[in-house]
């Protein structure tokens, strides 16, 4: 194959390309391969020479010798010859000595179920060729199984040719992705409808930025069945740092979904359970050695970070989510944002109350004033560029506020915001909203282990450290005690940024992500132990008030 200028020839490969490539093959456990295919549905009890199933990486073989060992036992089954699965597989590697051991693998499965060695032989050759699966013209539409383990290489390791290719034929691969976005999104795109695509992958796009395209162009479409977390499993032939999961998705409307978690005990034993469980209609949650599981009303939507936690908390979190609404409402009564950033801290705050004209001083909120959990200010001010209108104010009309600026004027004349608009050079990054000065607000440091809501009573603005929350419709103790709950918790927990030390981001996009119910539905005898709970920092406390207010019995592990 030769297209875009690139060539499928691994001789002819850049040597960068085919290490890369070797380094980034990781072998599968033939356990984790038949389970992986029992979840697709690629059983032999069905006529798999109608199918056609993909393998995008076939490496050495790891799935297409059972693939090959099921299709064999198929035929038999089903009265046919070989020769009529000539179709039926396809598998794709860029390295020639992975294409000849995995034929070689295809001819001894075949063999050892006694086909003859001319059929053997065009199947082999058939099934498995050499090309690059993400940019081969030869790639087969129609498919309805693929499976595999796509290779973990990532894109600033790809010549910057092919790279571009990539990105020009797969939108999903945004940002610094791993070259597994693109299998992902090429496989999807083969399949026929209810077709299914089963992975062993890093689950890395599923958490961060860059897979962000990815997930919307699934949930768009597609249905996730299955997300089975196998980080400390021992699924592979080497040791590899790859937090791999298994991923089942399939060419239908979203439905039910299945979450599991797994420990360093799963193995094939307990993989023939789990199967069993999701075929059959048991419990919605089980518990076992190994692993614990959860079906899920339908999967989470749109290109937002998918939720990491036990399936029981995802479960927990699911059933939230379809019963009550987001904290920040679309009619925006409630509201949630982040301080101010001034891009020069060191110039726009002080703690001189005499350093410029005291109507441009503000007094500012900062993360040191929430420390306790009672609003105690520091005594920290922010030089107030901006009128209420939202103008910069003129430094003609405040001679102090002029000389402090211009005695730091090279620091400020540097910034990126600066240079774009010199003549507003003495501007913050972000406009204050006076509006907001005056009001009661939550304020929540951004990067603690816990959540930690803090009133303050209004008249203080908010560093760029602290979001807050301001509402017309919730008494600020009682949504303050929600917030201070178990529960409020394990929305960002479940969706937020974890950071060296458990500490966890409690940034806008995740405090939105948290499901209150309405005020008026919250009984006064409820409310007044939310009040009680957040005036005293009783967390225990605001969580068995919080878990009333949402009529639940318990918080989930």
């Amino acid at each position: 194959m030769t297209q875009l200028g690139l060539h499928q020839d691994d001789d002819l490969l850049p040597p960068s390309l085919q290490e890369a490539i070797e380094h980034g093959e990781v072998f599968t456990r033939p356990w984790v391969v038949e389970l992986l295919l029992d979840l697709v549905g690629y059983t032999p009890d069905r006529d798999l020479a109608r199918y056609v199933i993909a393998e995008p990486a076939c490496g050495r073989g790891a799935f297409l010798g059972p693939i090959a060992r099921r299709l064999s036992e198929s035929c038999r089954r089903h009265g046919r010859s070989l020769d009529e699965a000539l179709h039926s597989v396809t598998g794709f590697d860029l390295l020639a000595d992975n294409v000849e051991s995995s034929r070689a693998t295809v001819r001894q499965e075949l063999a050892a179920h006694g086909w003859g060695a001319a059929e053997v032989h065009r199947c082999a050759e058939a099934w498995v060729r050499q090309g690059d699966y993400l940019l081969d013209q030869h790639r087969d539409r129609g498919i309805d199984y693929v499976v595999g383990n796509p290779p973990y290489i990532r894109l600033e390791d790809v010549p910057a040719a092919r790279m571009s290719a990539y990105r020009a034929a797969y939108p999903t691969m945004g940002g610094r992705a791993d070259i597994y976005v693109g299998f992902y999104e090429a496989a999807l795109r083969s399949l026929n409808p209810d077709g299914a695509l089963g992975f062993i992958c890093a689950d890395r796009w599923m958490h961060n930025q860059y897979g962000s395209h990815l997930r919307e162009f699934v949930t768009r479409s597609y249905s996730v069945d299955a997300v089975i977390s196998m980080h400390d499993v021992d699924a592979f032939e080497e040791q590899v740092a790859a937090y791999p999961a298994i991923t089942v998705i399939s060419n239908r409307a979203q439905g039910e979904a299945v979450a599991v978690e797994t420990s360093g005990d799963f193995s094939a034993e307990q993989a023939g359970r789990l199967r069993k469980w999701m075929r059959g209609d048991g419990p919605a949650l089980v518990e076992e050695t190994g692993y614990q599981a959860a079906r899920l009303p339908h999967w989470f939507s749109g290109s937002d970070f998918w939720p990491s936690a036990s399936p029981a908390r995802l479960a927990f979190l699911e059933d939230l989510s379809d019963r009550f609404p987001v904290l920040q409402d679309p009619a925006g009564t409630t509201r949630v944002g982040i301080g101010i950033a001034t891009g020069a801290d060191k110039v726009f705050i002080t703690t001189d109350p005499d350093a410029v004209e005291p109507e441009r001083l503000l007094p500012l909120a900062t993360v040191r004033d929430t420390a306790s959990g009672t609003f105690a200010w520091q005594g920290r001010y922010l030089i107030n560029p901006w009128t209420p209108a939202g103008d910069l104010v003129s430094l003609q009309d405040f001679p102090k506020v002029r000389r402090h600026f211009s005695a730091h004027a090279d620091a400020l004349q540097r910034r990126y915001v600066a240079v774009k608009q010199p003549h507003r050079w003495y501007k913050t990054i972000d406009k204050v909203d006076h509006s907001l000065i005056g009001r009661p607000k939550l304020l929540l440091p951004d990067m603690k282990t816990t959540i930690h809501p803090v009133l303050d009573e209004g008249g203080f603005y908010p560093h760029h450290n602290l979001y807050y929350i301001v509402s017309d419709t919730w008494d600020l103790r009682v949504l303050g005690g929600l917030l201070l709950s178990g529960v409020a918790q394990a929305f960002v927990h479940a969706y937020g940024v974890k950071m060296r030390g458990g500490t966890l981001r409690f940034q806008a996009q995740y405090l939105r992500k948290i499901r209150v119910p309405h005020p008026e539905q919250i009984g006064d005898k409820v409310q007044a132990a939310l009040r009680d709970a957040f005036e005293r920092r009783d967390v225990a406390a605001a969580t068995q008030a919080a878990l009333d207010a949402y009529r639940l019995d318990e918080l989930p592990d």
